[in-house]
């Protein structure tokens, strides 16, 4: 596959589709959607409200990066710096031409969704025509970052032995088709979201939307990759890679937790709607809960704390929180959370012990097992205090069968789009580097420079691997 040829045919594609739309417009200025009144006023704290949350959610993938780079070995901080930086630039142009119109296609939320079925959209591309209109606008901003968040998921599963090439070729994919066709079904007004169960499939924020889909389209990668060199000894026992900068680590974790807010609260899309205290609140309780259980579990254990799996705890809390925030109250989000740092602990042991699977962060159980985890538990604890939404926890059933519907669809559809997808890369450009190159590692072999120059080059000191 010659990629240069790819990208201009694509660039002369989207010319073409762009000079072919009808010069329409919803309302660009955003003159005839304001008013100077209270009902003005609500549209303009609304307007800001969702936007600030979608910076706070761009913020994350600062997060992301900090993390990911921490616990990896310095010979490849470039290589992962480089993917979470480019996950997302490719991704909001992919998303921008394609999957925005097949996800909100059909939905009628703004200007210019009106064409679309229960299966996939099909207006909105570009955001031209009737999409070129400031509340249309203000919501593919909020919507592109959380697609950026499902890209940079993978970027760790598949971290130390990807070729950048084929990682940056998924990234377009899996904004433009894999993320935005389920997003359709659960967000889209999609067969999800319409099932005669409860009040339809619930996932509030995110929590099969975007982590399962990192999650499970990582794990494919994963399977179909192989380990590390390494990593597991003949005997199939796993040996432990520690990264290099636990402060990456946890700072990346700081950085992640604050853009939740963004994340969980924002999804409101508006700051008219009080619940976000109560989404806020789950959200910190959720997050706080996964760390605690795993820092005294870790202790417990071994008489030490291993705070860059506390983090990891932190963060699978405030993903299985992700789908039922806005739903349940403050102690179940506390429960959530918990279940979430146990999850993680298990999950990791899991793949690595059972079934032999190199995740060096930790997130196919992060983002992959508690995002059905966050399906599951609105479910089981959704109040009926909230958009209607109520599950075992007041004696309403339908709502589980939805969410388990939801949480069996999210996984398969992930793993099989997420198979086919690196298949089909494997044997193209390839999707895993030489040996040699693993060994000297992805910066100096793939980008020609080094995150720290003083030792380029160099091997073992003080019997730390680079």
């Amino acid at each position: 596959m010659n990629i240069k040829k790819s990208i201009e045919w694509l660039i002369i594609v989207s010319i073409i589709l762009v000079l072919a739309m009808p010069a329409l417009a919803g309302d660009p200025s955003g003159a005839d959607t304001y008013t100077d009144d209270v009902a003005g006023l609500k549209l303009a704290v609304n307007f800001t409200w969702t936007l600030v949350a979608a910076f706070l959610v761009f913020f994350m993938q600062a997060g992301f990066a900090f993390l990911g780079a921490g616990a990896l070995r310095v010979k490849n901080t470039v290589n992962y710096f480089t993917k979470s930086y480019m996950d997302f630039s490719i991704g909001a142009i992919a998303y921008w031409a394609v999957g925005f119109a097949l996800m909100y296609g059909g939905s009628g939320l703004f200007p210019g969704l009106e064409q679309g079925n229960s299966w996939i959209g099909y207006s909105g591309f570009f955001l031209i025509g009737d999409a070129y209109d400031v509340q249309t606008i203000m919501f593919w901003m909020f919507q592109v970052v959380f697609a950026a968040t499902a890209a940079t998921i993978v970027a760790g599963v598949l971290a130390e032995r990807l070729k950048l090439q084929a990682y940056l070729i998924y990234s377009a994919i899996l904004t433009a088709v894999i993320y935005s066709i389920y997003g359709h079904w659960i967000w889209g007004g999609g067969w999800l979201s319409t099932l005669p169960f409860g009040a339809g499939a619930k996932d509030f924020a995110g929590s099969g939307a975007v982590h399962a889909i990192g999650g499970f389209v990582g794990l494919a990668g994963a399977i179909l990759l192989g380990p590390r060199i390494g990593k597991f000894n003949k005997d199939g026992t796993p040996n432990a890679i520690p990264g290099h900068d636990v402060g990456y680590i946890v700072m990346g974790t700081f950085f992640l937790f604050f853009g939740w807010f963004g994340f969980n609260a924002g999804s409101t899309v508006a700051a008219t709607d009080l619940r976000i205290s109560v989404i806020a609140v789950n959200t910190l309780l959720a997050g706080a809960a996964g760390a605690t259980l795993v820092c005294y579990a870790t202790y417990l254990k071994t008489r030490r704390v291993d705070i860059a799996l506390t983090c990891n705890g932190a963060l699978g809390g405030l993903v299985a929180v992700t789908a039922p925030c806005a739903y349940i109250a403050p102690w179940t989000a506390v429960v959530i959370g918990t279940i979430g740092g146990i999850i993680i602990m298990v999950g990791m042991w899991f793949n690595e012990w059972k079934l032999k699977i190199d995740d060096p962060i930790g997130a196919v159980p992060c983002h992959g097992y508690n995002g059905l985890w966050g399906l599951i538990a609105v479910g089981i604890f959704a109040d009926g205090t909230y958009g209607g939404v109520s599950g075992l926890i007041v004696g309403e059933t339908g709502q589980l069968v939805a969410q388990v519907i939801d949480a069996a669809t999210v996984a398969i559809w992930a793993l099989a789009t997420g198979f086919i997808m690196f298949g089909i890369l494997k044997y193209t450009v390839g999707i895993r580097v030489s040996a040699d190159e693993e060994l000297s590692g992805l910066d100096v072999q793939e980008h020609g420079t080094s995150a720290y120059p003083e030792f380029q080059g160099s091997g073992p000191r003080n019997g730390v691997k680079l």
